[in-house]
């Protein structure tokens, strides 16, 4: 397992170049390029423009396994809006495009939201479809769509994902696992064992239950994910992939946060 940190770790206006580049110098071995609609790493980048990320990222000998993306909060699949499914569904494609021109194999993908305006059962009903149409693109392009658990009110058990990703009946539709997400209702370590060979990618976060809003998201090590159980739960079904950890840059140093990340993703691989 490889420690990484994807690009929302640097600030907006810093070139994936750059970023990469300080990524390496900290130590990590793999970086998360992410991908928007504004932002350093445009999602109507040409391929020119990726391909030049991809060959510095090379040049590094930093590895550029997955792609990020919350464009799934914007255009959901879930949606009871046809224009957002299909808007949701074409951002998805291209963000799968641009990891296929950096080299990386996995795209984060937000499936779904429940809110007052989708039922659950419509979310479900919703973003099956959806999910199943990307998959002829993953396909296409043999880049997975790795399904986030994020805090959307939607797929909110392991039994549950498990059984969604099935029923896309597709090698190219898989689980983003996110550690620090799934505290308030799970257990990532659960999380990990159930999903097993669908298991694409994994976010490294951490957080305290006892706090309970964003405002629990703390540093790796600091919260109250069980790490030795999540490090055996990953060795189990054979993850030797990216542990991307997914913060914010500090306010005052971003190099000291990137080093206490570095730090601690070493330290929970030798739990």
């Amino acid at each position: 397992m490889k420690p990484a940190i994807n690009q929302w770790a640097f600030p907006g206006d810093m070139p994936a170049t750059k970023a990469i580049s300080l990524a390496k110098r900290i130590g990590f071995s793999a970086f998360e390029v992410c991908v928007g609609e504004d932002g350093p790493t445009r999602l109507d980048a040409s391929e020119a423009d990726i391909t030049a990320i991809r060959k510095h990222a090379e040049s590094e000998g930093i590895a550029l396994h997955s792609v990020g993306s919350g464009l799934g909060w914007s255009y959901q699949f879930s949606s009871t809006d046809a224009k957002v499914r299909a808007k949701a569904l074409e951002v998805n494609q291209k963000a799968l495009q641009i990891a296929k021109w950096l080299g990386a194999d996995a795209v984060l993908v937000v499936p779904g939201v429940v809110n007052d305006e989708t039922q659950y059962d419509v979310a479900i009903e919703n973003t099956l479809e959806g999910v199943k149409k990307l998959a002829d693109t993953a396909e296409k392009l043999e880049v997975s769509a790795a399904l986030e658990n994020v805090w959307n009110k939607f797929l909110l058990s392991p039994v549950e994902t498990r059984d969604f990703i099935d029923q896309c009946e597709s090698d190219y539709i898989g689980a983003y696992v996110d550690v620090g997400n799934m505290i308030p209702y799970g257990y990532p370590e659960q999380w990990i064992r159930i999903l097993g060979q669908r298991v694409r990618a994994i976010h490294m976060k951490d957080f305290r239950a006892s706090v309970g809003t964003l405002g629990g998201f703390v540093m790796l090590m600091e919260g109250d994910v069980n790490w030795p159980a999540v490090v055996a739960a990953l060795r189990e079904i054979g993850y030797d992939r990216a542990l991307t950890a997914e913060y914010g840059p500090y306010t005052h140093s971003l190099e000291t946060m990137l080093k206490h990340v570095f730090t601690s993703i070493e330290a929970i691989l030798s739990l």
